[in-house]
C-alpha cells in the first residue's frame, strides 16, 4: 500500500524513545514531519537526523512537528538521541507495519545482496491530518530545508 498527496494520512500507534505511544492523531492541529530512515547511528541517517535537529526551531516557529520512524527498538533510538542531543521524538516500528503502510518498506540491493529495508521518506502532513507532500528516495543534502520551505510556502 502507499499514500498519496491529498489523502487522509494512515494513523498510527508507536512507541516513542521516552516510552510513550505515540499516534499521529495527536498531532491534529499541528503540522507533522514525518521522516522514515533506515538505522540508527549510520552515516547518512546521522547526517538526516542532525540537519533535522539544526533546524528543529524553525520547524517549531511554523508550528510542526519532527517525528523520526526506523525498525530500531526503542533503545537504540534513546542512545541515537542521547548521542547527538536530538529534540524530537523518534518511533520505534520494529515490525515495519507502519513503514508498509507509507510505502517505504521496499526490496533494496547492496553489493549484490537482496534484503528488505526503510527507503529513505519523508511525508509532511498538514494540520486536518492530510498528506501534503512527500519526498520518497530522499538524497541527504538539502532535503531538511526542502521540507522546511514547503511548510513556509504552503502551510504556514
Amino acid at each position: 500500500m502507499t499514500v498519496e498527496t491529498g489523502q487522509k494520512a494512515p494513523d498510527f500507534e508507536l512507541t516513542a524513545n521516552n516510552g510513550e505511544t505515540v499516534k499521529l492523531s495527536d498531532y491534529r492541529d499541528k503540522n507533522v514531519v514525518l521522516y522514515f530512515y533506515p538505522k540508527d547511528m549510520t552515516p547518512g541517517c546521522t547526517t538526516e537526523a542532525c540537519d533535522f535537529r539544526d533546524q528543529h526551531e524553525s520547524f517549531e516557529e511554523l508550528d510542526a512537528v519532527i517525528l523520526g520512524v526506523s525498525p530500531d527498538p526503542v533503545d537504540s533510538h534513546r542512545k541515537f538521541i542521547d548521542k547527538h542531543e536530538l529534540p524530537f521524538l523518534l518511533l520505534a516500528d520494529e515490525d515495519h507495519k507502519v513503514a508498509e503502510e507509507y510505502g517505504v518498506w521496499k526490496l533494496k540491493k547492496n553489493f549484490g545482496k537482496e534484503y528488505y529495508g526503510i527507503e529513505r521518506s519523508t511525508f509532511i502532513i498538514d494540520k486536518e491530518g492530510n498528506l501534503a507532500e512527500d519526498y520518497r528516495k530522499v538524497k541527504v543534502d538539502g532535503h531538511v530545508e526542502s521540507a522546511l520551505q514547503y511548510i513556509r510556502e504552503n502551510l504556514a
